[in-house]
C-alpha cells in the first residue's frame, strides 16, 4: 500500500484564517508524511464573541479529489455571514487511502473542533457538519454511527464526542443499495468486489437509531449521479426513528449544485440555502437577523 499513488490535492480553499493539523504526530494509518497523508481544517472562525455554533464541511469529489472551493469554502463564508464558524476538512483520499481513513478524519475533526470549543469561542453543544455528494455520504456515515469517545484516552482530544449535533447533507449518496439509479459507486471507498458486510457498514440509511443527529437533506430529482431517493429513504428513517428532519427534493437541477447560485436554467435552486437558514434558526444553532 506504501506504493500507491496519492490523489491530487485541490488548492486550499480561499478566506481561511488559520489551519489545524487534526493528529499532529501523524493520523492512524498514515502512510507517509506529504500534504495528502495529512489530514486537516481550513478555519474561518466567526466575528463577535460568541460563543458561536460551529459546522465542519465536508466537500464532495467521490472519495477521490475534493471540491474545496464549491463545496467548502463557499459554504464557509455562508456560515460565518450568518454568526456560525465553519471548518473545512482536507480529509484523505482514494486510491492511497480508503475505509476507515476517511471516516476517522470526519470523527476526529468533529472531536477536534468540539475539544477546541472554549478557546474557539463554540458551544459545545452545537457542533454540525454539512457533507455535499461524497461528503454528504460521510455526513450520514457521522450522523449513525456509535460515539467512540474515550474518557481515558491519552489525547484529551478523544475525550469528545465525535457524534454531531446536527447534520447537513447535500446530495449525499445515503444507501448503497445498487438497485438505486445513479453512477456514484463506492469502490474508491471499498474497493472493487467489496463483500456484503462491508458495504452495508457503510450505507447510512442501514444505521439510523433514535440516536442519529437531526438532519436536514436537499436534493434534486433530475440529479443523474446520487438519486434523490437516497435523500428520501433516508428522511423516511429519520421519521420511523423519530428524528427531527427536513427534507428539500427540487425537480430540476443536476448533480453538483452547490449552494444553487447564478444558475440561470435552475434559478428556484437559489432558494435552498434560505431553508437551511431557517432550520438552523429553528434549532437554535443559528441566530436569526444576521
Amino acid at each position: 500500500m506504501a506504493q500507491t499513488a496519492a490523489a491530487p490535492l485541490a488548492p486550499p480553499p480561499a478566506g481561511y484564517t488559520s489551519i489545524e493539523v487534526l493528529w499532529p504526530a501523524g493520523a492512524p494509518g498514515a502512510l507517509g508524511t506529504t500534504a495528502e497523508d495529512v489530514p486537516k481544517l481550513y478555519c474561518y472562525p466567526a466575528a463577535g464573541d460568541g460563543p458561536h455554533s460551529a459546522v465542519v464541511v465536508l466537500p464532495g469529489g467521490g472519495y477521490k479529489h475534493l471540491v474545496m472551493e464549491k463545496e467548502g469554502a463557499a459554504e464557509a463564508r455562508w456560515l460565518n455571514a450568518h454568526g456560525v464558524s465553519a471548518y473545512v476538512l482536507q480529509y484523505r483520499l482514494s486510491p492511497r487511502y480508503k475505509y476507515p481513513s476517511p471516516m476517522l478524519d470526519g470523527q476526529r475533526a468533529v472531536r477536534f473542533v468540539r475539544s477546541h470549543a472554549t478557546a474557539w469561542k463554540l458551544r459545545p453543544d452545537a457542533i454540525g457538519v454539512w457533507g455535499f455528494s461524497a461528503g454528504g455520504h460521510l455526513v450520514g456515515y457521522l450522523a449513525t454511527v456509535d460515539d467512540t469517545a474515550d474518557s481515558s484516552a491519552a489525547d484529551p482530544i478523544d475525550h469528545a464526542s465525535s457524534h454531531p449535533d446536527f447534520a447537513i447533507s447535500s446530495y449525499g449518496r445515503l444507501s448503497l443499495d445498487p438497485s438505486i439509479p445513479g453512477t456514484f459507486g463506492m469502490e474508491a471507498l471499498t474497493g472493487p468486489d467489496a463483500p456484503k458486510d462491508l458495504v452495508d457498514t457503510l450505507s447510512p440509511v442501514l444505521h439510523v437509531t433514535a440516536k442519529t443527529s437531526p438532519t436536514f437533506l436537499y436534493a434534486n430529482e433530475s440529479d443523474k449521479t446520487v438519486s434523490a431517493i437516497n435523500a428520501t429513504l433516508f428522511f423516511n428513517a429519520l421519521l420511523l426513528a423519530g428524528v427531527p428532519a427536513e427534507l428539500h427534493v427540487f425537480e430540476r437541477g443536476p448533480h453538483g449544485t452547490g449552494m444553487g447560485q447564478n444558475l440561470p436554467l435552475t434559478p428556484e435552486l437559489a432558494i435552498w440555502p434560505t431553508l437551511l437558514e431557517h432550520w438552523m434558526q429553528a434549532h437554535g444553532w443559528m441566530d436569526k437577523g444576521l
